[in-house]
């Protein structure tokens, strides 16, 4: 997800963002980054500067506004699309520097974290993909790219905005009113520039049909989707980076799109669901692991009958026993590397089938899927990590896509898995990584 607002624009930016003022960046040397990181770096305490090439071309710079030191300048220059100058405040700057040099996420981000990438709109980053180790990009359906040409053909008056200088600057709290006014002016500055785009060319924003405020969701809708109750919902309080940001705000809080709503629903489900789904009730009443409960059970049989100890007796003594089996850092069964074991046996598996020219024709070892079940079963919450690693690795390491691997795992399971088909389908639509799963439409 997004981490940062910017809360200006560049007045020579190629892309202005929707709602925010203008500032004077004459001092910036836009065409030379290096320039831009000594503006900052080095030059006194609370001052810093940073600029990095990026993959296939361009570059992205940042600098502390020595005049203003709240806030920081970052610009991203693409050879094909233009530079985006926006200010944000100083803190929040590194965020913005993580998203453009690595978040693979585009460069544009518009209402909650849409963002575009030259070609096409996608929804914010919200379902993480274990098997590229990224969010999963999801476009919008039938999105439309607004620019600065569609704005301005509707009446706007520049001589009733003005461009803002950085050393008095303070963030407005609300979107300008009369913003198509200032964008007017901005495009009067830009006239007779050097190297200027053309206004078909200036990106602003986007129009979807997800985002027609008639169709947003709030919290407690946002809880139906998910299947829980709206006080289960984080806290935006306490817990506000939990919960996506939101495409909007209304009278009684924050709105968001419903496919934005169905991503976090998703990813929620990928979080809490396996836990949900492999619970079990022990004998003191309690929701455990199934396979804690399974351990704790076995244990107290054993303690029952051959200390001849009564039954309430032996559910006590047997509980720690089970629980140190699997649970803690110190477990008598050393979980995490029978984890690592689980995931070279079948990245060995893969290698076989390859050997032999029949690429996830067979299937895993019935002992391999006994061990799986085991795992998961006494570490449900790991289940989604487990499962992007074997794709990740498999990618990786063997070029193996990771759609190949999701569909070995699932047909192995349904063969030797004793956890019941429904139960495998329900565990592995929640827990495979979105690219391991099979196309749907």
């Amino acid at each position: 997800m997004i981490e940062f607002r910017p809360v200006a624009n560049g007045l020579r930016t190629d892309h202005p963002v929707p709602g925010l003022p203008f500032i004077n960046d004459e001092r910036l040397p836009l065409d030379n980054p290096d320039a831009i990181e000594r503006t900052g770096r080095g030059q006194g305490e609370g001052l810093w500067g940073r600029t990095d090439p990026l993959p296939g071309g361009g570059w992205v710079a940042f600098t502390t506004e020595p005049k203003n030191r709240a806030y920081a300048w970052a610009v991203h220059y693409h050879p094909q699309y233009g530079r985006t100058v926006v200010l944000v405040t100083d803190e929040s700057w590194s965020g913005l520097h993580q998203t453009w040099r690595y978040g693979q996420s585009g460069f544009l981000y518009r209402n909650g974290g849409y963002w575009w990438d030259g070609t096409a709109w996608h929804r914010p980053g919200i379902v993480v993909d274990g098997a590229y180790e990224r969010y999963d990009a999801r476009r919008v359906q039938d999105a439309r790219t607004v620019t600065a040409a569609d704005l301005l053909l509707h009446p706007a008056d520049p001589g009733k905005a003005r461009v803002a200088t950085i050393a008095a600057f303070t963030a407005p709290t609300t979107p300008l009113p009369n913003w198509r006014d200032h964008l007017a002016l901005w495009a009067e500055r830009r006239q007779g520039a050097p190297d200027t785009r053309s206004l078909e060319e200036c990106v602003v924003d986007l129009k979807a049909p997800e985002l027609e405020p008639v169709r947003l969701v709030d919290r407690s809708q946002m809880a139906a989707i998910a299947s829980i109750d709206e006080d289960d919902l984080p806290d935006p309080k306490f817990s506000n980076d939990k919960m996506p940001e939101p495409q909007a705000q209304g009278p009684d809080g924050p709105l968001w799109s419903l496919p934005v709503a169905r991503d976090w629903a998703e990813q929620h489900r990928r979080e809490h669901g396996p836990r949900a789904l492999l619970t079990a009730t022990t004998s003191f009443g309690t929701q455990q692991p199934q396979g804690l409960v399974d351990d704790h059970n076995r244990l107290t049989k054993v303690i029952h009958h051959a200390g001849e100890q009564p039954e309430d007796a032996a559910k006590t003594l047997a509980w720690w026993p089970a629980v140190s089996l699997t649970q803690g850092s110190d477990s008598l069964v050393p979980v995490w590397a029978l984890r690592t074991t689980l995931i070279e046996a079948v990245l060995a598996h893969l290698v076989m089938d390859a050997q032999k020219g029949v690429l996830s024709a067979s299937l895993l070892r019935q002992d391999v899927v006994k061990i799986f079940d085991w795992y998961v079963q006494r570490q449900p919450d790991r289940t989604v990590g487990l499962l992007g690693e074997i794709c990740l690795d498999s990618r990786l390491r063997l070029d193996v896509d990771p759609q190949t691997v999701g569909e070995l795992i699932r047909r192995s399971l349904y063969d030797a898995s004793t956890l019941g088909q429904d139960t495998i389908d329900l565990l592995l639509d929640m827990t495979l990584p979105p690219s391991a799963k099979p196309p749907t439409g």
